[in-house]
């Protein structure tokens, strides 16, 4: 069974930072046999691609409206995941996901296998 745990949401004012992090575990779960991503869902609206990572972590992709502020990273030591998240907005608040996918990185959140429960951001005007 695998488990992806998140952390470290909150509610921040506008302009501030956060760090997300994921950690990923499983008895057959091989951590660097899958590209991670994290996905943000506002209330009332679908699930969003926020960023994803290779296995190696050399190579990241994120949604326009994240560039230049959010970070994803990964420590394949730790099977975790981080998003760094700065320069918030308040259009950012959303329950955050992270998920697993066998392979390379995808942008579909449908082509994930694992998701944790998420962590809620929260970012004040």
């Amino acid at each position: 069974q695998v488990q992806l745990v998140e952390s470290g949401g909150g509610l921040v004012q506008t302009g501030g930072s956060l760090r997300l992090s994921c950690a990923a575990s499983g008895r057959t779960f091989t951590f660097t046999n899958y590209a991670m991503g994290w996905f943000s869902q506002a209330p009332g609206k679908e699930r969003e691609f926020v960023a994803t990572i290779d296995w190696t972590g050399a190579n990241t992709y994120s949604a326009d409206s994240v560039k230049g502020r959010f970070t994803m990273s990964r420590d394949n030591a730790k099977n975790t995941v981080y998003l760094q998240m700065n320069s918030l907005k308040p259009e950012d608040t959303a329950v955050y996901y992270c998920a697993a996918v066998l392979g390379r990185p995808v942008l579909d959140p449908k082509r994930y296998a694992y998701w944790g429960q998420g962590t809620q951001v929260t970012v004040s005007s």
